[in-house]
């Protein structure tokens, strides 16, 4: 009856919980954080963190249900989800503008706190070519599978659909696996300078977003399967989409100017 008495063609969201719950469970989560930084225990970041999962994965459930309903996401509601997410991604370049910034400042004019030269005295850079070159091809290899998904679902071949994010999903915990080792037995720590602080900045917030686009892909792999996606309605694939190249994008940039470039071979 909601529907048959729209006058227009776009969404008014119903009330819904999870904005305030997310809030405090984003606030808990804060002072956990800054109570752990002063060593009073991980169990109120934790609580915080269990509150946020819960309130993604409700929302994230609410979300899916009114994709569902083709009187709900109209062409015009799919444009500005479209939008949205496109500006979403415009707002993570930013951030990642910031932390190469921070990076070409201190390398490129040099301070005698590094001892004049780049890298710094007493630090000594990962090998660009070892496993960050495997982890470029890892990632650039991800892009042209879940390309590949996103051609089969148009074409509406949800076997292969399922194939090439199952694929990409794979390639993406891979690429984790690797960066995370390679952490373990890098030879700089966070508190070492200039360079080991914007490289772990950089890369490592570049890790958070791998891990986030692995999430988004699990949860449309699961949507593929239960086939709710189609050749003409498939906003939700193409969002995970676009953020997955986003993330091969950045990994480039990351790859050629802190890697390679900044270790001075």
């Amino acid at each position: 009856m909601a529907h048959e008495k729209k006058t227009h063609p776009f969404h008014l969201v119903n009330p819904s919980p999870w904005p305030f719950v997310g809030a405090i469970g984003a606030l808990i989560f804060a002072i956990g954080l800054v109570l752990l930084i002063h060593h009073h225990g991980p169990y109120v970041l934790g609580m915080g963190l269990i509150i946020v999962l819960f309130t993604m994965a409700g929302w994230w459930r609410d979300v899916i249900r009114e994709s569902e309903d083709k009187a709900t996401y109209t062409p015009p509601v799919q444009v500005g989800l479209r939008v949205g997410m496109a500006l979403f991604i415009t707002s993570e370049v930013m951030f990642f503008v910031a932390f190469f910034w921070a990076f070409f400042n201190a390398s490129l004019f040099p301070t005698e706190a590094t001892g004049g030269v780049w890298p710094p005295k007493g630090i000594h850079p990962l090998n660009p070519f070892e496993y960050p070159y495997f982890n470029t091809l890892v990632l650039l290899l991800s892009g042209t599978t879940i390309t590949w998904a996103h051609h089969a679902l148009i074409a509406n071949q949800n076997k292969d659909v399922l194939k090439g994010i199952g694929l990409t999903i794979l390639l993406g915990l891979l690429f984790t696996s690797i960066q995370a080792y390679e952490y373990v037995h890098a030879t700089f720590a966070f508190k070492g300078g200039i360079y080991p602080s914007t490289f772990y900045m950089a890369t490592g917030f570049h890790g958070a977003h791998v891990i986030v686009g692995t999430i988004f892909l699990m949860v449309c792999w699961g949507r593929a399967r239960l086939g709710q996606f189609t050749p003409d309605r498939h906003v939700g694939f193409e969002a995970a989409a676009w953020y997955w190249h986003f993330v091969d994008v950045v990994w480039l940039f990351l790859f050629v100017s802190i890697y390679w470039w900044g270790s001075g071979l």
